[in-house]
């Protein structure tokens, strides 16, 4: 079957011949004429056989006739990661460009004003991620009741990060009459429960085995001691015709350690993990993508749905914890039919893991030898158990190694040189000679302390004070007239009377004073 046959628009199967595709992969031959009829879609099938554009391609034609109003996005993609997100971003860009489609992709590391900015032109496409969608909500900068087109894609990893709540948040925002489309790898309990409770009479397309390896790609593992795994990936690196990798860790500090290992010795890799700023992150998945680096040690936020063109291996440096990572891990080699290698670094510690990975693909992965390295047994479950406890049971896996003592020196460390002879310390002279102290003359004979009384009770002290007769009235009045009686003498003119203080004063008669007063007028 051929693209012109799904029943999509001219201006849409003019990009998808300017990209150079003619026949659609088994899931987008399936889900395609389903969403161009309008129907609620539950599409499951393995990584790298072109789920994105299962539902971009017929997005583009269902919006091709309508306008967006500010703030009120006519579609919604919901993505788990920035990568995934900015990925589909350029999907759209890809085969939309004979059209004039707005899109605004909201993610988290960018400022605010920017998106808010596009969501008030009116955007036709919304690709987010669930927290910062939250976010432009809550401020009151997006409103969901205009969507037509509802995507969550990759839901198993919305599952396994924790985005549930999150989603279910969304959905109630969202207008009861609407087309959803549910796109996963893998199709666990869970994931069927969610997509009975957002779907309506959907239809079902599944096209592969849930989490199932892509028939393009040629695996192998090697089992060397953890010691040695740098070492054998090296080795795998150099022998290998690499032309780009992945090389997978579990934990974001061995990430670090490794690109500058492997920096150390002359690879030109780069570092990709969640903790990095969102700038540098795009920063380092695009100089990747233009060839500017070969070797990308990242963490499991490159295993999902990222599209690399031409990625010609995966290395896992560490088994990962969850088998269906495994089958997403390779998944990114070996893309759109074409041919690539994965190889597992696995250590005697791993075998719970590789056997569970072992009973999800239904195949056991093939064991390889690397010269020059001593290979390695599985440990049974109690000694990898016994082993991780002691700090990953080195000493368990090296049970047939010699002792220490008898360990040959290493030919590259240098020999250490003799340390100086210490100078002896100066003898101290012996007790004989040492000069006498002079006797401390005895302290003064303490005097004893007298014996404290002990205290009466309070029952005793109360019956006391009510025994005692009250104070008499007449002792307080005698005491208050003493106070009033001072014998001090005072200081004044003395025996001496001044003169003039002696003189009588003689009132004027009534007639002198009227003349006095005359005069003074």
């Amino acid at each position: 079957m051929l693209f012109s046959e799904l029943g999509l628009g001219p201006d849409v199967l003019r990009a998808i011949e300017d990209k150079g595709y003619t026949q659609p992969t088994p899931i987008q031959e399936q889900a395609i004429p389903w969403v161009l009829q309008g129907r609620d879609v539950l599409g499951c099938a393995q990584t790298g056989t072109g789920k994105t554009a299962s539902f971009t391609l017929p997005m583009i034609s269902i919006l091709a006739s309508g306008r967006a109003r500010a703030r009120m996005p006519r579609s919604l993609i919901l993505e788990p990661t920035r990568e995934l997100a900015a990925q589909v971003a350029e999907s759209f860009e890809t085969y939309g460009k004979h059209h004039k489609l707005s899109m605004a992709l909201l993610i988290g590391g960018e400022t605010f004003t920017e998106q808010v900015k596009r969501l008030d032109r009116g955007v036709d496409v919304l690709i987010a991620t669930p927290g910062r969608l939250i976010d432009l909500f809550e401020r009151g900068n997006i409103m969901l009741n205009d969507i037509k087109v509802f995507v969550i894609d990759e839901a198993d990893r919305m599952l396994d990060m924790g985005f549930i709540p999150d989603i279910e948040r969304i959905v109630s925002k969202l207008p009861k009459l609407r087309q959803t489309l549910f796109f996963s790898a893998t199709m666990p309990p869970e994931i069927r429960r969610l997509a009975d409770a957002f779907l309506s009479n959907p239809k079902e397309v599944t096209v592969a085995p849930p989490a199932s390896p892509s028939e393009t790609v040629t695996q192998a593992m090697v089992l060397v001691h953890e010691e040695d795994k740098r070492k054998a990936l090296r080795h795998l690196l150099r022998t290998e015709d690499v032309k780009n990798a992945f090389i997978f860790c579990n934990r974001k500090r061995d990430v670090a350690i490794l690109q500058k290992s492997l920096e150390s010795h002359g690879f030109n890799a780069g570092a990709l993990h969640g903790d990095m700023v969102q700038s540098k992150r795009m920063e380092t998945l695009e100089a990747f993508k233009k060839g500017e680096i070969t070797l990308l040690v990242c963490s499991d936020v490159a295993a999902r749905g990222l599209d690399v063109q031409g990625l010609s291996h995966v290395f896992n440096f560490d088994v990962p914890i969850s088998a269906e990572d495994y089958v997403h891990r390779i998944g990114r080699t070996g893309r759109a039919g074409r041919s690539g290698r994965a190889f597992t670094l696995a250590s005697p510690l791993d075998g719970k893991q590789v056997s569970a990975i072992g009973r999800l693909i239904k195949r056991e992965i093939p064991l390889i030898a690397i010269d020059g390295l001593e290979s390695a047994e599985f440990l049974s479950e109690d000694e990898a158990r016994r082993g991780r406890s002691r700090g990953r049971g080195k000493d368990k896996e090296r049970g047939d190694r010699a002792p220490r003592e008898q360990r040959a020196e290493r030919p590259d460390r240098e020999e250490r040189a003799p340390r100086e002879e210490r100078q002896p310390r100066e003898e101290r002279p012996s007790r004989e000679e040492r000069p006498v102290r002079e006797e401390r003359q005895p302290r003064e004979e303490r005097q004893p302390r007298e014996e404290r009384q002990p205290r009466e009770s309070l029952a005793a002290a109360e019956s006391r004070r009510q025994q005692e007769p009250r104070r008499d009235r007449d002792r307080d009045r005698r005491r208050r007239r003493d106070e009033d009686e001072d014998d001090t003498p005072v200081i004044g003119f003395g025996d001496h009377m001044p003169a003039f203080m002696l003189r009588s004063a003689r009132r004027p008669a009534p007639a002198e004073s009227a003349e006095q007063s005359s005069q003074e007028g």
